[in-house]
């Protein structure tokens, strides 16, 4: 896998993800903006109404042919919280030119025009979006934010950020407020797509069995030509200053069967090298099978269904999820605090360091085994400013010494407690 950048115009920037691996090409077009209250809804209705229909293929149904006619190929799209900001994301993805029978296609400049076009060529109407597009976007935006209680573990980790990110962009829900989606028209929304168009980071990202070529039919196409520089506005997700809050602890209650606790950890980080060591760390305390979270607190102590956590690297965070029975809520909670604190103390050995290692090597050696963890790899590092290669990668993980996971122990303090329980008969 050979990876090669090059900025087109300021703001505006490709990468080549080189890899014979695969049959197809995979091509992505990333759209970067800070996430904010006001902005929140509209980013994603614009994400639902961009992927509906552009200038020349206006409907739905005409980009399912045009599709169907490029050898089956496929495309997606939606809407990410990265760090604080919000990323609208477009896809395709379509056979390698190689295995194409006729040989006078070429798949790569059709999949790269079409989505150039939907995402930069939006149908349009009098300086508006189609109505009937956005009315039905509406709805389906709203069944998605009155749905979100639908999974109870999702609910409650989003419930848990919203919380610890109280009155912050990280806080905000990806998918925003219905509260907004009345205020929303369709020449207000289409006004916010020219000023975002204007503004944002542009990512465009290439993985196949590809060439530099790629790069020049990027930048003679006509809707990359009718775009100008800028000074992209999103935020370099940076080591940022923490302050320790207060413990703090928020039950809430629902008509659910089994408890559901999210603890917020917040770690107080130097560098970008510490983030290698959080890693490894999170491994330990709750990221794989062997971790202390797995083992002490749902097979040994039989106090979980589900045990584990997860390291939040764009906004310095270890989140520890389980899923409980409610009587054993305290009980469980005792335990877990331990587990923080043998960590702290180093009571935890050169195995589970090694298995911790190990575990985390092989879902880096896995990064090319598919074309969209590849880019969302480099993407990764384009946001934080911060390249390094995967070799380099696994150096980081391999020098880490039990002295350095201490040593991050105890930089780290429970943010907050999130409790889903029961409604109370």
């Amino acid at each position: 896998m050979k990876y090669k950048e090059k900025e087109i115009k300021k703001g505006i920037k490709i990468h080549l993800i080189e890899t014979e691996k695969f049959k197809t090409n995979l091509i992505a077009i990333f759209l970067t903006t800070p996430i904010t209250r006001e902005n929140v809804t509209k980013d994603a209705l614009l994400s639902a109404v961009l992927r509906r229909g552009s200038k020349n293929m206006p409907t739905s149904m005409q980009i399912s042919q045009e599709l169907e006619e490029m050898y089956g190929a496929g495309f997606d799209n939606g809407i990410d919280k990265t760090g604080d900001n919000h990323i609208l994301k477009f896809y395709i993805e379509t056979i390698n030119d190689k295995y194409i029978p006729q040989q006078n296609e070429n798949m790569l400049k059709t999949s790269i025009e079409k989505l150039l076009e939907i995402t930069f060529n939006p149908l349009e109407e009098d300086g508006k979006f189609n109505e009937e597009y956005l009315k039905q976007e509406k709805e389906n935006i709203k069944r998605i934010i009155e749905g979100k209680t639908d999974n109870k573990a999702r609910y409650a980790f989003d419930r848990c950020i919203e919380e610890m990110y109280k009155d912050e962009p990280y806080g905000l829900y990806k998918y925003g407020y219905i509260e907004d989606l009345e205020k929303i028209n369709s020449k207000m929304l289409y006004e916010y797509y020219k000023k975002i168009l204007a503004e944002c980071k542009i990512d465009i990202f290439i993985s196949g069995d590809i060439d530099e070529n790629a790069i020049n039919i990027i930048e003679e196409n006509e809707n990359i030509k009718k775009l100008e520089e800028r000074n992209a506005n999103y935020k370099i997700n940076m080591i940022e200053e923490k302050s320790y809050s207060q413990e703090k602890e928020i039950i809430e209650e629902m008509d659910v069967t089994q408890g559901k606790v999210v603890i917020g950890l917040d770690l107080k980080l130097k560098n970008e090298d510490e983030k290698y060591i959080a890693l490894v760390y999170n491994a330990i305390l709750g990221g794989t099978a062997n971790s202390k979270m797995f083992q002490e607190v749902r097979e040994k102590a039989s106090l979980a269904y589900t045990a584990g956590s997860s390291y939040l690297r764009y906004k310095n965070n270890i989140f520890i999820k389980c899923g409980i029975e409610i009587k054993n809520y305290k009980k469980a909670l005792e335990i877990i605090k331990k587990q923080l604190d043998d960590m702290k103390n180093g009571v935890f050995s050169q195995e589970d360091i090694d298995n911790a290692k190990k575990s985390i090597i092989s879902t880096i050696k896995s990064i090319d085994d598919e074309q969209d963890t590849g880019i969302t790899y480099f993407f990764g590092q384009e946001l934080v400013n911060n390249k390094i290669t995967i070799e380099e990668y696994i150096n980081k993980i391999e020098e880490i010494s039990k002295e350095d996971i201490v040593k991050i122990a105890n930089l780290i303090k429970i943010n907050t407690i999130y409790f889903l329980k029961n409604k109370e008969k």
